[in-house]
């Protein structure tokens, strides 16, 4: 398996129950997995210690056979391969979309910088808006530099916070179209969060549904009530 989870244990400090409770989770590579559930599930707790931005009580998480995290290590976020896209899309406002993407690729000399900028820009069909500012941009928009810088410095993993939150119903759709046909071109293993099952139908091939921190159900997308 390419992203093992092991009896996972997370709680928060100000509560009595597990938010994450012995989860167990295997991800073959190329796989686009959705964690279905309902608000106060424990779906986005899991996408923040994959990504190392929360430590758990106990278990362990591997990516590639390379430990994460277990009782003896704890590899910092940053070092993870790991890319985020977060539910506000958190662009720099005050940087172009160009400089927003170039953000994360600071291990790279200058000429690959922009090799690899006009590379994601053309993956996202946004070459025509790299001078613009995220506030001159539509949610749509935002949310496809937000996935660009993250697939930028080419992570092994792309995790992705309720990608369709933030838009309008109406161009749900068209953004669930666009964004599939990304992830296919990109070929990133990803694991993406939601509430609702036309997301998970439309995006994911894969799909576990979680209650309380629970893992529930595992199986295809097809087979989600």
């Amino acid at each position: 398996m390419f992203l093992n989870i092991k009896d996972l244990y997370f709680k928060y400090n100000n509560s009595k129950e597990y938010t994450i409770n012995k989860l167990n989770m295997n991800i073959d590579r190329g796989d686009v997995l959705a964690i279905l559930g309902e608000s106060g599930s424990g779906k986005s707790t899991i996408l923040r210690l994959i990504a190392g931005l929360e430590e758990p009580l106990k278990g362990s998480i591997s990516l590639n056979d390379n430990i994460l995290m277990d009782k003896n290590t704890f590899i910092m976020p940053e070092n993870r391969e790991i890319g985020m896209v977060f539910q506000d899309y958190a662009l720099f406002p005050h940087m172009t979309v160009s400089k927003n993407i170039l953000f994360g690729l600071d291990k790279m000399n200058k000429k690959k910088k922009i090799s690899r900028l006009n590379e994601v820009l053309k993956l996202i069909d946004m070459v025509e808006y790299k001078d613009r500012y995220p506030h001159e941009l539509s949610g749509g928009q935002q949310q496809r530099i937000a996935l660009a810088r993250a697939i930028a410095p080419r992570p092994s993993v792309l995790l992705m916070d309720e990608p369709f939150s933030n838009l309008d119903a109406d161009l749900k759709n068209k953004i669930r179209k666009e964004l599939k046909e990304i992830l296919n071109k990109a070929d990133i293993t990803t694991i993406f969060v939601t509430h609702n099952k036309e997301d998970a139908r439309a995006i994911a091939n894969k799909v576990i549904v979680l209650d309380k921190g629970i893992k529930i159900n595992k199986g295809l997308v097809d087979n989600i009530i």
